[in-house]
């Protein structure tokens, strides 16, 4: 049996990864650990060592400048032609984009569609470009991959493909993200790393318009007139619009009690989840949501709203934000609400807690993985059989 052979765009990965590059380097670990799957990872030339380090048994291959817009030039105009030189039989573009021709079949990830829908939660300089990639996308692609049924769905509203569109939701770790301490204390040495005592609400996430950071401001400043000893822990890199967010910060009941912690490693995230009295994760819209299934996957309690598809998985799990249209209670009492609920209510917390630690159990990277290479047996027009 040959194994297919995949090159796979890692040039848009941040130094820091959230979001799209915590996908790119699960998927991708996950695909080469396969053994019908012959990885090419093609990176920034100052990335070398990062990729072989993350994904050891696949090949990885300088092929971007480091900046930004020699990056797009080499993958819009000179990719195309190299990978016919290559011998991949096709190329995976994980976030968004694909080659202005291509030699090869082409796959791309879609995320969600918020840079048509909703373009005011983006930096305006990436809303042009990134309406041309996925429109690139649905017309040139050989297969499409959504992370969310919700994307899929939105994707079909706005467009017509012109080829097989694949669902395939995001994985967990669960050799990092349980709810098991590695060892005794571990989680106490990273909180007091971080100066956090108990009890707090964590955020995981980018700031950025789109996570409602200053709402989640607001509804902590009424918990914490309520319990004198609640903290708020916010874990996440500064995206942009960040005026919105330090406001808040600076009209909060006691700026003391929230802590600012910027990018935090993974290896650290399982700590700050699995000791939180509650995850609050109130998305204005996602395309997944991997905080809130890693939640779950943490044994912690969660709050979030119905714009997180992650909840797709286990819809009996978290609290739900309030989300009716009704202007005599403000949005940040409604999140105060459901956090309340998941503080106070200890019955119905411990059953939630154990539905969402079964449930994320089910999904993991390698069922992604599977997901991801149907849609590539479906570009090459092999759905359902194995190459040869």
């Amino acid at each position: 049996m040959r194994k297919l052979r995949v090159s796979f765009d890692a040039g848009a990965i941040p130094p820091q990864p959230t979001g799209v590059g915590r996908y790119a380097f699960s998927i991708a670990n996950a695909l080469s650990g396969r053994d019908d799957i012959e990885l090419s990872i093609l990176c920034r030339n100052g990335d070398y060592s990062r990729w072989k380090d993350a994904v050891p048994v696949s090949s990885v291959r300088r092929m971007f400048p480091d900046s930004r817009p020699g990056r797009v030039v080499v993958e819009q105009l000179l990719l195309g032609k190299k990978l016919g030189k290559m011998g991949v039989n096709l190329h995976h573009g994980p976030h968004y984009t694909m080659p202005a021709r291509a030699a090869v079949p082409v796959v791309v990830t879609i995320h969600d569609l918020t840079f048509i829908e909703n373009p005011q939660w983006h930096e305006p300089f990436k809303v042009p470009f990134f309406r041309m990639a996925i429109k690139k996308a649905v017309s040139a692609a050989s297969a499409i991959i959504c992370v969310s049924e919700r994307t899929a769905v939105s994707l079909n509203t706005h467009f017509t493909p012109q080829c097989p569109v694949v669902v395939a939701h995001h994985g967990i770790d669960g050799t990092l993200f349980n709810d098991i301490e590695p060892s005794v204390g571990y989680d106490d040495l990273v909180l007091d790393s971080f100066g956090i005592s108990r009890p707090y609400i964590v955020f995981l996430g980018t700031l950025e318009p789109r996570k409602s950071v200053p709402m989640l401001i607001e509804a902590f400043n009424i918990l914490a007139r309520e319990d004198s000893e609640l903290r708020l822990v916010i874990a996440g890199r500064q995206g942009w619009a960040m005026s919105s967010v330090m406001d808040a910060l600076d009209s909060s009941v006691d700026p003391s009690r929230i802590h600012m912690l910027g990018y935090v490693p993974d290896e650290k995230l399982p700590s700050l989840l699995r000791q939180a009295a509650v995850c609050a994760y109130p998305a204005l819209e996602e395309g997944f949501g991997l905080p809130a299934l890693e939640a779950m996957a943490c044994g912690t309690a969660l709050v979030t709203t119905p714009n997180v598809p992650a909840i797709e998985l286990a819809p009996e799990v978290p609290w739900i934000v309030d989300s009716r249209d009704d202007a005599s209670v403000g949005e940040g009492e409604r999140l105060a609400a459901a956090v309340r609920n998941a503080l106070s209510d200890s019955e119905q917390r411990t059953g939630k807690i154990k539905k969402g630690l079964v449930s994320a159990q089910e999904w993991t990277w390698e069922q992604s993985a599977s997901k991801h290479v149907s849609a590539y047996r479906m570009a090459l027009g092999l759905a359902g059989e194995r190459t040869q």
